[in-house]
């Protein structure tokens, strides 16, 4: 399975995580700091919960720390993967509200903790164009460069779960 969409001119996140609104994190795998080389990023105790959708050995959370993974490739997603996103975000939003330090990771923090964070924000009251505004503005103008991924939050994923099992 394909994991992740080969960006040729997409510039590496400059930071491991940014926070985009009070509690909720987005983030990577690897980073690239200004001036340095792609960087691995590894999770220690920073956060209460970190929801995983993409993993790689080594890179955390430390021992203790409560880790959910839920992984999906960034390209068209399955019903069954959709069903994932929606869950990750639910539980994200649920953890925010309760004052959890929450970081949604994927491999450069980019598309699929995007479309996991832009759904927590809806489900934090926001509406999907502030949502995403929001994951760009505050991580990257690259974040959610996935049309696909737009595309869904845009549809609302019950929706997209469903057109999606019609392919299928």
């Amino acid at each position: 399975m394909r994991t992740r969409q080969k960006e040729r001119d997409t510039p590496g996140p400059s930071e491991p995580w940014n926070e985009i609104v009070t509690g909720l994190w987005m983030g990577g795998h690897y980073c690239t700091p200004p001036g340095g080389e792609l960087e691995p990023v590894i999770v220690r105790r920073e956060f209460d919960l970190v929801v995983s959708l993409f993993t790689l050995p080594g890179h955390g959370p430390a021992p203790g720390v409560e880790h959910v993974v839920r992984e999906v490739p960034d390209e068209p997603l399955s019903p069954g993967q959709l069903l994932a996103v929606q869950e990750a975000a639910e539980l994200t939003a649920a953890a925010v509200r309760r004052g959890r330090r929450t970081l949604v990771r994927c491999h450069s923090g980019y598309n699929r903790s995007g479309l996991v964070v832009a759904q927590a924000l809806t489900g934090l009251g926001h509406d999907v164009g502030e949502a995403v505004r929001l994951v760009r503005e505050r991580r990257s103008p690259w974040a959610l460069n996935n049309p696909v991924f737009t595309d869904y939050l845009d549809t609302g994923l019950d929706v997209a779960m469903l057109l999606a099992g019609l392919n299928g």
